[in-house]
């Protein structure tokens, strides 16, 4: 059977979106890690799968390179929001809420969780910070804004060896839903920041990633709100408040739309 897909990115973290609201799509780990392979699939960092919700105007499942099913993306909601018009998302990390200025999408992420077991971690241990090390990373924050992260602030970001410690602290055994792995710079004009992300590894932008790590800079007062989060692929402006939620504010951006008989991947 032949589906209709949508290839979108916000800052070149590259979704393919299945809209299923009208005609039911059943996608499990083997078709979408098959469709996200970048040379014998479709090729993305993330699947988009929308449904109907009883809850919000859609909801939003989500599924990352490695075929694992995900509770949430910030790039994804605003490519979602661009795509559909929708004001509300239900997500397996919460209620997204979306707003549409101009070129821009911005989005609500609900309320950070920094208790150790709402991240989660595997046992009571303080997240502001973590009393861990790994290389040369140690006593990062780690918190949940729909989905898992840990923050690092370092000196050099790309000083850091993401492609090995990133792996390695995704999946120690203290994170027992894995975890997204942040190392940020902070300068007076913001915050520069590279992401391992959770079963996709290194983006050029990571949207939970930046909302977690403004929400972390804000809360150690290394930062004030709003704060504008630089990555390879662009710059996001975060704004949080202890007790509020993260607003997230950039860009989405259509690329093309096709369709792909998905029975020839399985």
């Amino acid at each position: 059977m032949t589906r209709t897909f949508h290839k979108m990115h916000g800052l070149g973290n590259d979704f393919v979106i299945f809209d299923a609201r009208e005609e039911p799509l059943a996608m499990d780990e083997p078709l979408a890690r098959a469709v996200s392979d970048r040379k014998t699939g479709i090729g993305c960092d993330q699947l988009v799968v929308l449904e109907k919700s009883t809850v919000a105007d859609l909801r939003m499942r989500i599924w990352n390179h490695d075929g694992i099913e995900v509770e949430s993306c910030g790039n994804a909601s605003r490519c979602v929001v661009a795509l559909t018009h929708a004001k509300t998302i239900e997500t397996g990390g919460g209620l997204v809420r979306g707003e549409e200025d101009g070129s821009d999408i911005e989005v609500s992420l609900g309320e950070p969780h920094f208790e150790w077991d709402q991240v989660p971690v595997t046992y009571a241990i303080p997240t502001n910070p973590m009393p861990m090390a790994w290389g040369e990373l140690h006593n990062p924050v780690a918190l949940s804004v729909g989905n898992p992260h840990v923050v690092f602030f370092v000196d050099n970001a790309d000083s850091i060896d993401l492609d090995e410690l990133g792996p390695r602290i995704e999946h120690d055994p203290v994170f027992p839903d894995r975890i997204n792995v942040n190392v940020a710079e902070v300068h007076p004009d913001g915050i520069r920041l590279r992401t391992w992300e959770r079963g996709a590894g290194i983006t050029r932008a990571c949207g939970t990633g930046a909302s977690a790590t403004a929400v972390a800079a804000i809360l150690t007062k290394r930062v004030q709100s709003p704060v504008k989060v630089t990555m390879r692929g662009g710059s996001l402006t975060i704004a949080w408040a202890p007790g509020e939620p993260i607003r997230m504010r950039g860009s989405a951006t259509y690329v093309f739309k096709g369709e792909i008989e998905l029975e020839a991947l399985a």
